[in-house]
């Protein structure tokens, strides 16, 4: 018997085939169309699932005005969350950041500021005086701070945006792209959840009139003024980027990620950015369907122990679609039947694979929850001998 097992093995092996079998049932439905946008750049995602809802010149890039100060606060609170850098400590303000033209917070030469008044001044403000306020106190010049931006830029994966200065001055040289702003968006949100608070603030009072009235200077954020869960990020405007906002709003459990860029009026950036929003939110969900160490389902074993393993996933599985497309997704678990043993716990032995007709195929690797032995000699010998006899219906 020894001698006409490998026969009946590689006879088996052969009969091996790639299939793949439904897991869910599937429902009739068609997709949502994409929503057409005024704006020249756009980019809509889900932060918790990175699903994209929206793009449009996403990687193109783009002059991003004052959004680019999302950056200069980042290495910020880069400083203040290893703990180099508190928010009562204080930064000298040069003649140039005091010169410094565009909005301002209206810093007073050779004084000395708080931290947390310059973040708000440039969160809330847009104060460009203050951004080489801040620029100056931690690399020297505003030139050096651009260039330790852009490094830091590459570290979190930003891997096309070039910064020239701290301000987001109109330069040649100083570009971003839709996509990247809202990357740099989800690294803010998700590691300064404890400084993220400061961009809904609707604003801040700094400094003194002529006549000694107090300054108080309203957030430019116009998603802020409406009930529809926005909590940031910043806005921005040069004659050459034209008007543009980096978003993010919160419904509930889930929370979009909105940039816009190259519309023509401050009105027509709220209307367009309040809309993508509202239709982000309207048309797409998000649906759980696994989570982590839940039995997904079982495939069969080849020569092994046991007959069956158990597949599951190493995260929970939540997918972002259209509620059109949720009613015809389709999921399936393909895999290489039977599975030859030994299988090690944790191994991917199998695919889930996630479909809609409008999205692009989501797939997720299954792995084994349980440690599938080989058993001895005779017990391959029956285990083929039954395959052979029985089929596949044998397990």
């Amino acid at each position: 018997m020894l001698k006409i097992f490998p026969t009946f093995y590689q006879s088996l092996k052969r009969m091996t085939v790639f299939t793949a079998v439904a897991v869910s049932v599937s429902f009739a439905g068609f997709g949502a169309k994409a929503i057409e946008t005024r704006a020249k750049q756009a980019f809509l995602m889900d932060m918790d699932t990175g699903a994209i809802l929206l793009e449009k010149q996403a990687d193109t890039l783009m002059p991003p005005a004052s959004m680019s100060k999302l950056m200069t606060v980042t290495m910020v609170f880069e400083r203040l969350k290893e703990g180099s850098l508190k928010m009562e400590d204080t930064f000298p303000v040069s003649e140039k950041a005091w010169r410094k033209g565009g909005s301002k917070m209206f810093v007073e030469v050779n004084k000395r500021v708080k931290v947390s008044d310059l973040l708000r001044g440039i969160i809330v403000q847009s104060g460009n005086d203050a951004c080489i306020v801040v620029a100056e106190a931690l690399a020297g010049s505003e030139s050096a701070f651009a260039e330790a931006m852009t490094e830091h830029a590459r570290e979190i994966g930003l891997e096309k945006s070039i910064f020239a200065n701290a301000t987001g001055w109109p330069n040649p040289n100083h570009r971003m792209t839709a996509r990247e702003l809202a990357i740099l968006s989800k690294y803010i949100i998700q590691k300064f959840p404890e400084y993220y608070s400061i961009f809904s603030e609707k604003s801040f009072a700094f400094g003194k009139t002529s006549k000694g009235k107090q300054i108080k200077q309203g957030n430019r954020n116009p998603l802020l003024y409406s009930n529809n869960g926005a909590d940031g990020l910043k806005t921005g405007h040069t004659e050459e980027s034209g008007y543009g906002l980096t978003g993010s709003a919160q419904r509930q459990d889930r929370r979009l990620i909105l940039v816009v860029n190259g519309l023509t009026s401050a009105k027509e950036r709220g209307r367009e950015s309040e809309r993508l929003l509202e239709w982000g939110f309207r048309e797409f969900d998000n649906y759980a369907l696994f989570k982590k160490g839940q039995e997904v389902a079982k495939a069969r074993v080849w020569l092994g122990a046991k007959d069956l393993v158990p597949l599951t996933l190493e995260q929970d599985l939540t997918v972002t679609m259209s509620r059109k497309d949720r009613r015809s997704m389709q999921v399936k678990l393909v895999y290489n039947e039977p599975i030859p043993a030994p299988i090690l716990k944790g191994t991917p032995v199998a695919r889930l694979v996630i479909s809609a007709p409008e999205m692009e195929k989501i797939e997720v690797p299954l792995i084994a929850s349980e440690d599938v032995a080989r058993p001895g000699v005779f017990g391959r010998v029956s285990a083929a001998v039954k395959y052979v006899l029985f089929g596949a219906s044998a397990n």
